[in-house]
């Protein structure tokens, strides 16, 4: 199992009057989240969708492409440009000037995740240079490749965070991010703490109903919960070596993409029961990684966009009946504010010069300093 010693998961409190900025824009491409967080709480939120035409590109350049040098370059500008208007939108919604505001954490868009090998690498698109020039405040980004540089994983990087928020001394609890990939964080009780990607959570359903409903995903499951599971389909996904492979582990949109569903569908598949079955596949790789990995769980706390699909809560709760599944705001956190203040919370690490990443999570040699600068 994939631990760390309880010392290593210690957050650092912020100095009266810091503030730190959050940005976040996930694989699932749903657009950018901000918030305002004091190291202790979150003073505001604006969320924004990327403009179209972005978020087209962002999700082109998942996948070979010509010119891609150049239309990278130019979707990093457009991710810096998206960046910059939300932290307007935000400092006009709390009354802040640029000047209150210690240093942005803005984590850019991944369109490359692969850092196993000794030239491992991990790409997040984001002109952290022209977000500084447009805000006029502090940018700390580029905050996986240190850790992918040091041999790990450079994800996840937020059980530590979730150690800081939800950890408990009384029971063994995880953490489920829910956005295009899923990831869990164990938050043992004596102190230990775990993390590791499980697979799909969102990606393949909202690539699925898109492709034959026009959906950007699939509200509350229902489309989904109207087809019938493919058993002959599920275990053919699930016998993918990720799912079987011991942490530390990560993946993205470089091994769960729809050319990788669309290799294994049987030709007479009806598109809802395909949905049906890549919400099971989420389910189901979720359900049996914690039970492999933790099963002392007793409570299983559900953030990020998919916490609100119905229908896979249901499943999850179905499947795991010994965790009691929760929702990251029944302590405190709206599900969609969770990894935005994790990136908020490593923009004060790197300003305090604490280390961001568990090496035992992640698998890196040791402890490092995440992230580079970009002053104002």
């Amino acid at each position: 199992m994939s631990t760390t010693a309880p010392e290593e998961a210690r957050t650092p409190s912020a100095p009266e009057g810091q503030l730190f900025v959050g940005l976040m824009s996930g694989t699932s491409l749903d657009g950018v989240d901000a918030v305002l967080f004091d190291g202790r709480a979150v003073r505001g939120h604006v969320h924004r969708a990327f403009p179209h035409a972005l978020r087209d590109e962002l999700l082109a350049l998942n996948s070979p492409g010509d010119n891609e040098l150049h239309r990278a370059a130019l979707a990093a500008n457009g991710v810096a440009c998206s960046y910059a208007d939300v932290v307007a939108q935000l400092l006009e919604a709390t009354g802040h000037r640029r000047e209150q505001i210690t240093a942005l954490g803005a984590h850019g868009q991944t369109v490359r995740h692969r850092p196993d090998g000794p030239l491992g690498y991990t790409t997040q698109l984001l002109n952290g240079a022209l977000l500084a020039e447009q805000t006029g405040i502090d940018v700390i980004c580029d905050l996986r490749s240190r850790d992918v540089a040091a041999g790990g994983q450079g994800a996840p990087l937020v059980p530590a965070f979730h150690r800081a928020i939800f950890g408990s001394d009384q029971q063994d609890l995880a953490v489920l991010n829910l956005g295009g990939i899923a990831n869990l964080s164990l938050l043992f009780a004596d102190g230990r703490t775990g993390g590791f990607d499980t697979g799909p959570a969102n990606c393949l359903m909202d690539g699925w109903i898109a492709r034959h409903r026009g959906l950007a995903f699939d509200a509350d499951g229902t489309w989904a919960a109207s087809g019938q599971v493919l058993p002959a389909l599920l275990e053919h996904l699930l016998a993918e070596p990720f799912f079987a492979a011991a942490p530390p582990k990560s993946t993205g949109r470089d091994l769960f993409h729809l050319d990788w569903l669309d290799a294994q569908l049987p030709p007479d598949a009806a598109p809802a029961d395909v949905q049906a079955t890549l919400l099971e596949l989420t389910a189901r790789s979720i359900a049996e990684a914690l039970g492999a990995q933790m099963p002392t769980a007793a409570t299983l706390i559900a953030c990020g966009g998919g916490a609100r699909n119905r229908r896979l809560m249901q499943r999850l709760a179905e499947l795991l009946p010994a965790a009691r599944l929760a929702s990251s705001a029944d302590h405190g956190l709206p599900v969609d504010q969770v990894e935005a203040v994790a990136f908020a919370w490593l923009a004060q690490c790197f300003h305090e010069k604490r280390p961001g990443n568990l090496p035992a999570v992640t698998g890196a040699a040791g402890l490092r300093l995440l992230g580079c600068l970009y002053p104002a």
